[in-house]
């Protein structure tokens, strides 16, 4: 009798990964699910319960992994400090590399499971020589943006369910087999903020004032900090007679940059580091496309050696977000924007 595989399922209490579990057991994989306390919030603490009803409706093993410590220092330490230098941060491309696909996948390894699986929507395609990240078939739902730090050793462990899977499809899924998720349910994105950005921004860091300045220097306004803005942000700057937008933050003399023509928000070059290929082999030169933020349209582009050039110029390159490279339907990496 041939022996089952056994796979780890990340639960988080939401529907897609709750169904990821059920159609690897319909697969007949030997399925155990996991949830990863990473905090001590109200939410963290509501996920845990739907994560553990649904592993009891599906009769398969449940298992909690405390990994605020890991959370701390890898996830919330690196947001704050990229607060502070003045940069917008993107704390999900690191959770998944750091926690998720990095000490989950090793406990995963650990209890000797053959896979970790996600409700993550991507496809992976196993090659002769490599794994390549796809996107699925719900377009609607890619989040390939979002793992462009992983590498060939975590892939080859991974599977993702919802690759073929269409959300509307996911909703009646639930409904026929009766699993005890809302359909309103989805895993929050930043999941260590309860309430406003902002609120939660102040209880950890100091609020430090400083001139709100045009780009000839005009002194215009008083800002609370500069990280409480983003580049390219129009709201809740505080200035009567806009509109204005955030275009640079001059972290030497704490000032925070506006203007009034949103074409001095467009860059046709921009600085880049950290790059990973998902291949483990560069393209630098190659004309690819990349998006530089999750909800953006992707565009021509050549990477280069600290820096992608386009075709065209983008709206509001943002230091400490991800700029990420395709090729047709094939994730091919990406960097942090500087």
């Amino acid at each position: 009798m041939k022996q089952q595989k056994k796979v780890l399922v990340a639960l988080s209490g939401g529907m897609d990964s709750g169904v990821s579990a059920y159609l690897l057991k319909e697969r007949e994989f030997e399925v155990s699910g996991v949830f990863m306390k990473l905090n001590d919030s109200r939410g963290n603490a509501a996920a845990q319960r739907k994560a553990k009803a649904i592993a009891r409706f599906l009769g398969i093993p449940f298992f909690v992994f405390d990994f605020r410590k890991q959370f701390k220092k890898e996830i919330i330490d690196y947001f704050f400090s990229e607060l502070k230098e003045g940069n917008t941060p993107n704390p999900c491309v690191f959770c998944n590399e750091k926690i998720k696909f990095g000490v989950l996948l090793k406990m995963a390894e650990d209890k000797k499971a053959d896979f970790l699986a996600t409700g993550h929507y991507i496809k992976i395609k196993k090659t002769d020589g490599a794994v390549k990240i796809l996107k699925p078939k719900d377009k609607n739902k890619d989040q390939t943006y979002f793992l462009w730090r992983l590498k060939q050793r975590q892939l080859k462990k991974l599977i993702f369910p919802m690759a073929d899977c269409e959300k509307k499809e996911i909703k009646k899924m639930v409904k026929k087999i009766g699993l005890p998720i809302p359909d309103n349910v989805e895993s929050q994105e930043i999941c260590f903020i309860e309430g406003k950005t902002e609120d939660f921004i102040k209880k950890h860091i100091k609020l430090k004032p400083g001139n709100i300045v045009d780009k000839q220097g005009r002194i215009l306004g008083k800002h609370k900090g500069l990280w409480f803005y983003t580049i390219g942000q129009r709201k809740g700057i505080g200035l009567a007679q806009g509109p204005y937008f955030v275009v640079e933050k001059d972290r030497t003399r704490n000032n925070l940059i506006v203007s009034k023509d949103a074409k001095d928000l467009y860059k046709k070059e921009i600085g880049i580091k950290n790059i990973n290929w998902i291949s483990g082999k560069p393209l630098f030169n190659a004309k690819v496309k990349a998006k530089i933020r999750y909800g953006h349209r992707e565009a021509a582009v050549v990477i280069k050696k600290g820096k992608a050039v386009f075709d065209k110029p983008q709206k509001a390159p943002t230091a400490g977000q991800s700029i990420v490279f395709y090729k047709g339907n094939e994730l091919l990496g990406g960097a942090i924007i500087k």
